[in-house]
């Protein structure tokens, strides 16, 4: 097992990708039985939907699965090694060799064998690293299950708030063409009326034209975001999602304690750092195991029949048997063992440094993490108090205007401002709630 062979491939998978998580899993969706769908998806039951259906977690299972078969079928080197072998053989020309100038012919015509044999293995330093490293490598194997699941939750998330922000834009655009219907019909009977010109009914023709156009370009919009959510889910393409939420609620959770402290301890990504220390740790024991020699207890007993009459073939028999001690010295591999001992040095030395990195990459993570949910919390804030304001000045503008007092420009400017404050503002809360998903991760706060 040279340089932790049993666990590479599971090492080799230590991080996830976002391209790996958005690959088409279509057949896979296509598979989930009708009874499992979601009659409504919350954001907490699309992220359990995913960490159950989703080919990457699943993957992540059978790759533990794998491991405990690799393990087992290391670890039965320890186990006595017992076979049997059967041989029958016709010789058509016996043997002959020269005894005292006299040729003899040795052996017989027809001969048959068994053999059964048993060994038993006392010292092999590849089993001795399987059985001294199964525990740290079934650690590791569900760690990165864990870590998969962490980042599936995070993608999860942000994909589901991302879905609601192009929803609540649809919402804003069908409220303002409601609006500005009302608006285009007060305009088109003051005009009818003759108390003013048609300018005031086309600019609200254009308006309404914009916002119509707006809230298409949102809904194509919507299917392709939809999409995303269900490739991340690992949802049925044909099967539609019931988006539910609360946004009362939604608001409330927002709130983040500012005060904590970056614990890089806390992610499973050190964890798993730490994990790989020990293999590593292990793999140099190895190196050095190797030059130790291999010791095995080996037994046979051989049934040996022989006769140059093949019908009585098994009419005598002249077995043999035989218990020995065999110890297997390497003495000279031309720098091999020597190589391989500072190669697994370096790896452990270069596994120390991925740890320092990594304690400086969680502190600069969380510190832009935390300054960019602060930032979109005061923006949440200003655009709170900008969308009621917005709201009054539209309502006073639109009866000032059915009054006579103010101009249609000036309605149509509120129309605008209004629903650029109502985009806004939902558009906020789901960048905040984003950022805030980004600072739990980066504490080590999303565990699964």
């Amino acid at each position: 097992m040279n340089r932790l062979k049993v666990y590479n491939c599971i090492s080799a998978k230590f991080s996830i990708s976002v391209g790996f998580l958005l690959s088409p899993f279509v057949l896979f969706s296509q598979s989930v039985l009708k009874d499992s769908l979601l009659q409504e998806v919350t954001l907490k039951s699309a992220v359990d939907y995913a960490i159950i259906h989703q080919p990457q977690i699943q993957q992540s299972l059978i790759d533990q699965q794998l491991l405990e078969t690799t393990i087992k079928s290391k670890l039965a080197d320890w186990y006595p090694q017992i076979n049997f072998n059967y041989n029958l053989q016709h010789n058509f020309i016996i043997q002959t060799t020269v005894i005292g100038g006299n040729p003899v012919k040795l052996g017989v015509s027809n001969t048959s064998a068994g053999l059964f044999s048993i060994s038993q293995v006392l010292f092999n330093k590849d089993v001795l690293l399987a059985n001294r490293t199964k525990t740290d490598a079934r650690l590791q194997a569900r760690q990165l299950t864990s870590n998969n699941k962490i980042e599936l939750a995070a993608y999860v998330s942000k994909a589901f708030y991302d879905v609601l922000s192009t929803q609540q834009q649809i919402k804003v655009s069908t409220t303002n063409i409601q609006r500005i219907e009302q608006s285009l019909k007060d305009a088109y009977n003051q005009y009818t009326a003759g108390i003013a010109d048609k300018i005031d009914y086309k600019r609200a023709t254009i308006a309404l034209n914009n916002s119509m156009a707006a809230k298409r370009s949102n809904e194509e919009l919507l299917k392709a975001k939809m999409e995303t959510l269900k490739t991340l889910m690992g949802y049925p393409v044909s099967a539609n999602l019931n988006i539910v939420y609360d946004s009362l609620q939604m608001e409330k959770e927002i709130v983040l304690d500012t005060l904590q402290k970056a614990n890089y301890a806390a992610r499973v990504e050190y964890k798993l750092l730490e994990t790989q220390r020990r293999l590593l740790q292990y793999n140099l024991k190895y190196n050095k195991w190797s030059y130790l020699p291999t010791a095995s207890l080996n037994g046979a007993y051989n049934l040996s029949y022989q006769n140059n009459n093949f019908s009585k073939l098994y009419g005598n028999n002249f077995p043999n048997s035989y218990a020995a001690l065999t110890l297997g010295f390497s003495i000279f591999q031309g720098g091999k063992r020597k190589a391989g001992i500072q190669a697994a040095e370096l790896e452990l030395e270069r596994n120390n440094l991925d740890i320092v990195s990594f304690k400086n990459v969680v502190n600069n993570a969380y510190t832009q993490a935390l300054a960019n949910y602060k930032s979109n919390l005061e923006n949440f804030k200003a655009l709170k108090d900008n969308l009621v304001l917005a709201k009054d000045v539209y309502e006073i503008l639109r009866l000032q205007y059915r009054s006579g007092i103010k101009a249609y420009l000036e309605v149509i400017t509120a129309e605008t401002d209004l629903r650029t404050a109502e985009i806004n503002y939902y558009t906020s809360v789901y960048q905040l709630l984003a950022s805030k998903i980004d600072v739990q991760k980066a504490l080590g706060q999303i565990v699964y």
